[in-house]
């Protein structure tokens, strides 16, 4: 990537300026023929359990990850890990025996292991990656398979695309288990538990004792995912009181799923609401199905856009902890990051949405915090890889310290940075042929958007378009579902629903 000046911006090279464009074709002719190969979106494969999550399928594209790493390394061992999804365990026993019968060495997460968990004992044991079975915040029919390389961070393009073809090229062959020659090859596989080492790096990162200060009150929701034992945990460890709820298992997550959306955590707003009722600062912390993702309730039980705690927390990191270093966001991740980073005459890092691309710059030591608004964030020295259970304990620091609730917080970064952000997201369940038509607008240069001077035209992912007074739209095909997603930020709430208003209208 090129060097950038202080508060300047400076975009991903065009090596994958079009990867939006083709990954929203391919859905769209998946869609038309009803199948859909192993493909790997922004995080992983993902696929429907029973019609594209199969036995089968399975073992086609763990037998193409043994044999990419294979390909890499003479001795390879790699890490399975799981979320509670419904058969996780199942799945995990069946690539353990794929890989062995491979000959990679094989290290089984005890339990259901958060992705930052698994990201950090990738790095503490020195091994060659990790399988990962999540389907992260996906509804509850989903599941996935994520592969992450030896730096913690998920996997790049050129490797998915290796991991891709190996699949393909053995896709005319029956799938079929490992005999008991290859069952009998999982002597080598190991039981490791992950929990106790991630804890430990939590410790160096979070400052706990000025959370038993505070006496915050927090109310953690872990929906049903594995950040639970892991978040409350920690804070208990600590001995910080929190309450904690939706812990249990539920592989049907309540009947939606595990995303950290307004509507999935209107239980966490009412617990919060009854906590802040007397007037103390309170805190609603929250991690979608494998603890990569957080979301936030204010002491009042209203919701935080994950853009605003990524600001918020970027100016906290930079106060606290005198890293006096940038900040690296997606595309589609709010443009209040870029106004902190001024306010400090420090560097912005665009990068396509996917976190692969924003860990890249956490691995050079160039930032402080990289984000992006689907609520994914690492910080500086960590790893490469999206952590929700660390940013809702940062978040809940930083409330303690600075002993104002975080709307309150809000308004004092518009006003430091001198202007106010209001992002929004929908996601657009297009018909077919709507589908078509907007792939191919997609490829124009508009000069001009619902009576608006387009000042800018930016195709990191997707198409985004840029006005002369800031605010901005984004469009772009979603890497792990068959939508597309409509993205607009302004100066006010309503000056940001006219935007989408107007972009659903352009769509037709």
């Amino acid at each position: 990537m090129a060097a950038v000046p202080r508060g300047g911006t400076v975009a991903t090279t065009a090596r994958e300026a079009n990867w939006g464009l083709s990954r929203c074709a391919a859905i769209i002719e998946y869609e038309r023929v009803g199948t859909a190969p192993i493909k790997f979106g922004t995080s992983g494969w993902r696929a429907v359990i029973g019609e594209q999550f199969t036995f089968s399928n399975l073992r086609l594209a763990t037998g193409a990850v043994a044999d990419h790493v294979l390909a890499h390394a003479k001795h390879p061992s790699l890490l399975v890990g799981c979320d509670p999804r419904f058969d996780s365990e199942a799945f995990v026993a069946e690539a353990a025996a794929v890989l062995s019968a491979r000959g990679v060495h094989v290290l089984i997460c005890e339990g259901f292991t958060p992705t930052p968990a698994i990201a950090c004992e990738i790095l503490r044991r020195r091994v060659d990656g990790a399988i990962n079975f999540t389907a992260s915040h996906n509804p509850a029919e989903y599941h996935g398979l994520k592969f992450s390389g030896a730096d913690g961070g998920p996997a790049l393009p050129e490797a998915t695309r290796d991991i891709e073809a190996r699949a393909a090229s053995a896709s005319g062959r029956k799938q079929t288990a490992p005999d008991a020659d290859g069952r009998a090859a999982r002597n080598g596989v190991e039981r490791i538990q992950c929990r106790e080492p991630y804890l430990a790096r939590l410790r160096e990162l979070v400052r706990f004792p000025l959370l038993r200060e505070a006496k915050l009150s927090i109310v953690f929701d872990a929906l049903h995912g594995c950040g639970a034992g892991y978040l409350d945990g920690v804070l208990e460890e600590e001995g910080v009181p929190v309450t904690a709820i939706r812990t249990g298992r539920d592989v049907l997550f309540d009947g939606t799923g595990p995303d950290v959306s307004v509507a999935n955590l209107r239980p966490l707003a009412e617990a919060v609401r009854e906590r802040g009722a007397s007037g103390g600062l309170a805190a609603g912390l929250a991690t979608d199905g494998d603890a990569d993702r957080f979301g936030i309730v204010d002491s009042d039980g209203s919701f935080v856009s994950p853009n605003h705690i990524l600001a918020l927390l970027y100016d906290y990191l930079v106060e606290s902890r005198g890293w006096r270093l940038g900040v690296a966001r997606s595309v589609a991740t709010s443009h209040l990051l870029d106004g902190v980073a001024r306010a400090y005459g420090l560097p912005v890092y665009e990068t396509p949405v996917g976190f692969k691309y924003v860990g890249e710059y956490i691995k050079q030591d160039k930032i402080a915090l990289g984000g992006e608004e689907s609520a994914g964030m690492s910080v500086r020295g960590h790893v490469p890889e999206k952590d929700g259970i660390l940013a809702c304990l940062l978040v809940a620091e930083m409330t303690a310290v600075r002993r104002a609730p975080i709307r309150e917080q809000v308004r004092a970064l518009f006003r430091k940075v001198g202007a106010e952000y209001w992002p929004i997201r929908a996601n657009l369940h297009l018909t077919q042929e709507v589908q078509t038509r907007t792939l191919e607008r997609l490829r124009t240069d508009p000069r001009e958007f619902a009576g608006r001077r387009v000042a800018r035209l930016d195709r990191a992912d997707g198409l985004k378009l840029v006005f002369e007074d800031g605010a901005w739209i984004l469009m772009r095909a979603s890497g792990t579902e068959p939508i597309l997603r409509v993205y607009t930020e302004a100066g006010s709430p309503e000056a940001s629903r006219q935007l989408l208003a107007a972009t659903k209208k352009w769509i037709g």
